[in-house]
């Protein structure tokens, strides 16, 4: 099982759309358990983040798994805290496939317990922990869920919210994400106007690794 590596801003392997992004904010050191080579993979194969909020409707539960199935078939790697029960079941989706994903909880992965999938994800070279925070930070927090969360966004490609609460911290969020001017998508419903309104770019879940895949010509 591969050991937990201490990253440093000057380390080689630090990635650099941390600094870009997150400037002075970015972490001064990151710990990855896992296939450090999905880290520079984005430069074939763009990063999609996913980000749900903690309530949300059927309709979008039931879009959201489709989602995560269209993603997992079309081998789309996922960036996320998988931290909201949405986010959680769409890693279960994204785990039967074979393509990587990331995972970055809000607390250190040193003593992280691994479920089975995980672990075997982990021996086949296509799960990827990360995280920003010291091995004594063993709880999630809300800050440290904020921090987390920038760091995915920072090294996405691509923003996907499945839902977020109206005036929320997830669409609060959002904002942060589109003054960086990375692209932000979410699923084509009426619930999700508050995010069209600020600029998202509304899809169908069939339509996003096309999106990727045009992002990745054009950029």
């Amino acid at each position: 099982m591969f050991a937990p590596i201490h990253i440093g801003q000057y380390d080689a392997l630090y990635p650099p759309p941390l600094r870009s992004y997150l400037a002075d904010r970015a972490p001064v050191t990151i710990t990855a358990r896992g296939d450090l080579a999905i880290l520079n993979d984005n430069q074939r194969h763009p990063f999609l983040a996913l980000f749900c909020s903690i309530k949300c409707s059927e309709a979008i539960i039931l879009q959201t798994y489709a989602l995560a199935r269209a993603l997992r078939d079309a081998g789309v790697t996922v960036i996320s805290g998988f931290h909201s029960p949405m986010e959680k079941e769409c890693l279960t989706i994204l785990l039967q496939g074979i393509q990587p994903v990331i995972y970055c909880p809000a607390r250190s992965i040193e003593n992280l317990r691994l479920h089975a999938d995980w672990k075997t994800a982990l021996h086949e070279e296509r799960l990827l922990l990360l995280s920003p925070f010291a091995e004594k930070q063993h709880r999630p927090t809300t800050n440290r869920a904020k921090e987390r969360n920038r760091l995915v966004a920072a090294l996405a490609d691509v923003i996907f919210v499945a839902y977020a609460d109206p005036a929320g911290k997830t669409e609060r969020f959002c904002q942060d994400v589109l003054a960086w001017g990375k692209p932000l998508l979410t699923l084509d419903h009426s619930e999700n106007a508050g995010l069209l309104a600020l600029g998202a770019t509304a899809v169908r879940p069939d339509q996003v690794s096309k999106r990727l895949r045009v992002f990745a010509v054009e950029r």
